[in-house]
């Protein structure tokens, strides 16, 4: 295989440096030979070469749905690409365990929630209910985790409620609700009642859903973000890490 020159990365198809690209969308039309040419059109007034509509199907109510594949004549530079992310190193279950006893004398208290108007609970549950998810343990089956799931839609008043009820080491919050941007909506109040509550550092602030990392959840106020892929141990990997970082800094003052 040819090297790759990082410094011009193209999409690869068939062929290395070929552009090749798989597009899908959705149109506000019936289908129809006029609709997919409506895509084609689309893709090739976006700057995509010799788009070809592969796959069309009727959604109903007027809309279609229809894969392209294209081709594109751009390239970036790898190797210029700089991602800022967690540097925390993730843990098997028992190693967190371990340390969790060993380190920190006491149990981790955890509070999460799907906040708001968000009404999914499958992030959330991944993360801390027992059976987890896809083979991996949720936070409530750690014995050295007290772990408190208030479910969906809870009001970031609620939970800090509870987060200060319990004694929480940490909040976490789930958010999958994205239209118009309310995702970034929910999650900036829930970083502004902190503040305004002048309790913002009696937390770490995690946050986890489709569209987070770990760049945008520094950016909105959150000590981490993590997206798709995250599981239990990845959490609380960080979690016990930052809190004995944070207890090392306070008896150093």
């Amino acid at each position: 295989m040819s090297k790759v020159d990082l410094t011009q990365v193209r999409p690869y198809g068939d062929t290395l440096n070929d552009g090749i690209v798989q597009l899908s969308l959705t149109l506000p039309l019936p289908l129809s030979a006029e609709a997919q040419e409506a895509a084609r059109r689309w893709a090739l007034q976006s700057g995509f070469q010799d788009p070809k509509v592969v796959h069309s199907q009727d959604l109903g109510e007027g809309f279609s749905f229809f894969v392209l594949y294209a081709r594109s004549p751009v390239a970036v530079d790898f190797s210029s690409i700089k991602v800022l992310k967690s540097s925390h190193k993730t843990l098997e279950k028992a190693e967190i365990e371990a340390l969790i006893s060993s380190k920190l004398g006491r149990k981790l208290v955890v509070v999460g929630a799907s906040i708001e108007s968000d009404a999914h609970t499958v992030g959330i549950d991944a993360i801390m209910n027992i059976k987890g998810y896809n083979g991996h343990k949720g936070l409530e089956s750690y014995h050295q985790i007290e772990a408190y799931n208030l479910g969906a839609q809870v009001a970031c008043e609620d939970l800090l409620a509870r987060a200060l009820d319990v004694g929480a080491d940490a909040i976490l919050i789930s958010q999958v609700v994205t239209q118009k941007d309310l995702h970034l909506r929910n999650l900036t109040r829930m970083v502004e009642l902190l503040e305004l509550e002048g309790v913002r550092n009696n937390f770490l602030l995690i946050v986890g859903g489709p569209r987070i990392n770990y760049e945008l959840a520094k950016e909105l106020g959150f000590d981490a973000g993590f997206g798709p892929g995250t599981f239990a141990e990845d959490v609380a990997s960080f979690m016990i890490e930052q809190v004995l970082i944070n207890r090392k800094g306070d008896h150093d003052v």
